[in-house]
């Protein structure tokens, strides 16, 4: 990593669960916003040990749709997005919060540390 000048995120939840989860931080631009929110909505349904169908049928969607969304290939809309995180209990405040801090955290991997030394953020999103 200290070669490459390249930060490291590291999330806290899924470092203490022992787990590797959601995506490496992609180069260029920003992620676009309906594939974090569904990396996000997936850690989410895996945390709680949830399948898609299970979340899908609380929310009257296709599983085939939910997945799409968590893979970020559909754009829901808002009410869709608030019916999947009530599924999941999840407030809709902390999704967007959520995808905040996973958008800033990609821009700032970009930056390396002082001397080309990769920069440890810890995230707790």
């Amino acid at each position: 990593m200290a070669a490459s000048g390249r930060s490291v995120v590291i999330d806290i939840r899924t470092r203490r669960a022992g787990k590797e989860r959601g995506p490496a931080i992609p180069d260029g631009p920003d992620p676009l916003l309906r594939r974090v929110y569904g990396e996000i909505l997936r850690d989410e349904r895996l945390d709680q040990d949830r399948t898609l169908d299970d979340v899908a049928r609380a929310v009257g969607m296709s599983k085939q749709y939910l997945s799409e969304v968590e893979r970020g290939r559909k754009e829901p809309s808002s009410e869709m997005l608030r019916s999947v995180c009530d599924a999941l209990g999840l407030p809709i405040e902390h999704l967007l919060t959520r995808a905040v801090r996973r958008i800033t955290a990609s821009r700032r991997i970009a930056t390396p540390g002082s001397a080309g030394t990769p920069r440890v953020q810890l995230l707790a999103a």
